[in-house]
């Protein structure tokens, strides 16, 4: 007798976001290794005692202001980088260092992972629709997937924050890539910053901590790696 297959949803987007706490690109296919999403956060804003530039300030972190003002994406496996003023630096340019540094007012230098691992939490960060409904409901108005700067959205027919059920599961995406969801995603003030054309809003973190434990979407470590595409179906493997 055949297993009856689960079907979860379907990917809706794919991102990376080749340095670390700047702004990415939406891709609509990616290969996905054991690291996660090919060249997801491989760069980071160091700065001279080796912390990584972030929103907050941690032991491996130092919180760098308006770091959302940068926007990265690749050029091969050279990450392409958009200053707040629209110049644009390779990432293997000596002046990308010195403009950085010049900007954010402290010497900085733009670094490749090495021992140390620029991901927060693990590999790969998803979000589905259905929580973002869940939570623009509590929230009284829509709420943009980008604040949470996941790598897969993934779009889904229930309700709820439906991805807190897939922890400890393992997860297929298209074809090929297995996931196992190890937990759920702790947010922190990040998610209220202003982006793009999106203002900021505290309102977002503080709806989180009052309705959900501050918790949105869910990280995932990779069992088997592959390609993924956008509108690839997503279905539970166990």
């Amino acid at each position: 007798m055949k297993q009856k297959i689960e079907h979860l949803g379907r990917v809706k987007e794919i991102n990376r976001f080749p340095v670390k706490s700047i702004l990415g690109e939406s891709l609509s296919s990616a290969l996905v290794d054991s690291r996660g999403i090919l060249g997801d956060r491989l760069w980071a804003i160091r700065n001279e005692s080796g912390k990584f530039g972030s929103g907050k300030t941690t032991r491996r972190f130092q919180k760098m202001d308006d770091l959302f003002r940068y926007k990265a994406r690749y050029e091969g496996e050279i990450p392409i980088l958009t200053m707040p003023d629209g110049t644009v630096y390779r990432g293997d340019q000596k002046k990308v260092h010195e403009a950085l540094s010049e900007l954010l007012g402290f010497q900085v230098n733009l670094s490749k992972e090495e021992s140390i691992s620029h991901f927060d939490e693990g590999p790969i960060s998803i979000i589905t629709t259905s929580s973002l409904n869940m939570l623009s409901k509590d929230l009284g108005e829509t709420v943009d997937p980008r604040r949470f700067r996941a790598n897969l959205l993934i779009e889904t027919e229930t309700t709820g924050y439906f991805e807190d059920e897939w922890v400890d599961r393992l997860i297929q995406v298209g074809e090929s890539v297995t996931l196992k969801i190890v937990a759920p995603l702790q947010r922190c003030v990040m998610v209220n910053n202003s982006q793009e054309e999106l203002k900021q809003d505290a309102r977002i973190l503080k709806t989180l901590v009052n309705n959900h434990s501050a918790m949105f979407g869910v990280w995932a470590k990779v069992e088997r790696n592959g390609m993924v595409n956008v509108d690839d179906e997503v279905i539970f493997l166990n």
